[in-house]
């Protein structure tokens, strides 16, 4: 008979419950949810009823007053992230954090030294590393199929419609209060290219900027909010589009990201309007208070020889990644929006993948991050019972984050950044 553990969240946005809750709720045999903190009532009450659970808090320092589970789920914003698994660690928590860790270098080294000193355990929500594709990706690399990796092309297609969403107009839009877009969005892609690599970065290369999100390209006739706008039916990012257009041609669903962000579920078209319409997401998108970059390229070298570019952009129609892996042998080609994994060999025939039979032959299809969010929680499970190994341990995915740090640096000083001066 499987072991029970009982977890808490903290932060129950669209990852602590609308991801990682559900997905423990639908795991009974594994996983109790135990207690849920959120600064918003509406949303304990909202998941404590779905859970039944009825410890309920909206106070952090009430939360903290005792340990209250075995686990602990940290999803609140980017930088409450140490001060709480800090104390979750004191606890005695084995802790689950969402992604990105911090955005400041010196808190993540004191989480590290925290960590190690009292032997606590954390695993990090870089969930694409228990995504199936990429997870087959590095069976193939491992395999030799392609000889000695040379060089790894990454795209990652953030897509006008997340861009505005997410980095204009949502959570992550400026630096003050969240963390860098290369942080916030893509230490996921510098934790991949590490991880495929198999080596430490050696010297890190960046450029990029805010092109086009700001007020120089807000046009003369147009009204600071989408409602009054005269655009608001013709603009690819008018909150009518983003909220009301998309969410028909997603078949109308009651409770799905992005829209339970812009209005808590179940949602409905008057509600996904009447929210817009006086809400922060019908702002225009040349009127917000964002300063993220909504384009930028990063170069690495690692230390055993391997070059790998990454270059992340707003502007797609399509979001997901693309990552090309050179080598002496072939090439492999992981391409999302185009759900191929393509394996070339020279001189045979090309062998063809589909990631989304890859992920239904692992039975994680359907579930998010192309069965990375099943993923981690699985893995989560076998860390709770001492069986599985710490693939995003936080001692691993500080690697990502000191480069995300080294390649901002880089960004904005125009200069190289030799990594051995970095960790």
């Amino acid at each position: 008979m499987e072991k029970t553990f009982s977890v808490s969240i903290i932060g129950c946005g669209s990852r602590g419950c609308d991801v990682y809750g559900n997905l423990f709720h639908a795991q009974k045999d594994k996983f109790r949810i135990a207690a849920l903190c959120d600064v918003r009532k509406e949303q304990t009450e909202r998941f404590g009823k779905r859970y039944g659970t009825d410890e309920l808090f909206t106070d952090e320092r009430e939360f903290f007053r005792k340990r209250r589970s075995d686990a602990l789920v940290i999803a609140t914003q980017d930088q409450d992230h140490v001060r709480m698994c800090l104390r979750a660690l004191e606890l005695g928590y084995t802790v689950l954090l969402e992604k990105p860790v911090t955005p400041d270098k010196a808190e993540l080294k004191a989480l590290l030294a925290a960590a190690e000193k009292c032997g606590g355990k954390v695993l990090v929500c870089h969930v694409l590393r228990y995504a199936p594709a990429f997870t087959e990706a590095k069976r193939i690399l491992r395999s030799g199929a392609i000889g000695r990796l040379i060089l790894i092309e990454a795209e990652e297609h953030v897509g006008f419609w997340h861009q505005a969403h997410s980095f204009v107009r949502g959570n992550w839009r400026n630096e003050e209060t969240t963390s860098p877009m290369i942080l916030a969005k893509c230490c996921h892609d510098l934790d991949l290219l590490q991880y495929y690599a198999d080596a430490p970065a050696e010297k890190v290369y960046s450029a990029g900027g805010l092109a086009f999100f700001n007020k120089a390209n807000h046009p003369a006739d147009a009204a600071e909010r989408c409602a009054d706008c005269k655009y608001l039916h013709t603009c690819p990012y008018s909150a009518e589009y983003c909220y009301i257009t998309r969410w028909k041609e997603c078949g109308q669903p009651q409770d799905g990201w992005p829209f339970n962000v812009v209005a808590p579920a179940p949602n409905s078209e008057g509600q996904l309007r009447k929210a817009y319409e006086e809400g922060p997401y019908g702002r225009c998108v040349f009127c917000c208070d964002n300063d993220v970059v909504d384009h930028q390229a990063v170069s690495v070298t690692f230390t055993n020889g391997v070059q790998a570019q990454l270059t992340m952009t707003a502007f797609t129609a399509d979001t997901g990644r693309r990552i090309c892996f050179h080598g002496t042998k072939g090439t492999l080609k992981l391409d999302e929006p185009s759900d191929s994994l393509l394996l070339e060999k020279y001189g045979q025939a090309a062998e063809r993948f589909s990631l989304s039979e890859l992920a239904a032959s692992s039975k994680k299809d359907g579930f998010g991050h192309g069965g990375g969010d099943l993923g981690i929680v699985e893995a989560f499970y076998g860390l709770l019972c001492g069986t599985a190994p710490e693939e995003t341990s936080l001692r691993r995915s500080a690697e990502s984050h000191f480069l995300c740090y080294a390649a901002e640096k880089s960004r904005k000083s125009g200069a190289a950044i030799d990594m051995k001066n970095e960790r």
